[in-house]
């Protein structure tokens, strides 16, 4: 089974606001969408030709590992403390399947 993805990317306009919500995520967010989802590993990453685009992945074993991650509870619960904490905050969410992996090792 080809590993699959979860990307949330969200738009952080003030620039300002970004230190917060860089510290939140890091702390409080992505460890607990992590243990939540049971998410093999996540990484999260700024835009360098956008500097306000916050992207986060979640890595699955497999597609019913990620849909059942995203049809949860948690989730539910994970969107609404997002929109409490960052309600400015505009997201994108798109779910991947890894197509093909190239490369040495």
């Amino acid at each position: 089974m080809p590993l699959a993805y979860f990307v949330v990317r969200a738009t952080v306009a003030d620039p300002a606001k970004r230190p917060a919500f860089d510290a939140w995520y890091s702390r409080e967010h992505l460890p607990d969408a992590v243990k939540s989802f049971g998410a093999e590993k996540a990484w999260r990453a700024w835009s360098l030709t956008d500097p306000s685009l916050h992207q986060a992945t979640y890595q699955f074993a497999d597609q019913a590992s990620l849909d059942r991650a995203v049809n949860s509870a948690d989730m539910t619960r994970l969107v609404a403390d997002f929109n409490r904490d960052w309600p400015d905050v505009t997201r994108t969410r798109e779910l991947l399947v890894l197509a093909e992996e190239f490369g040495a090792g």
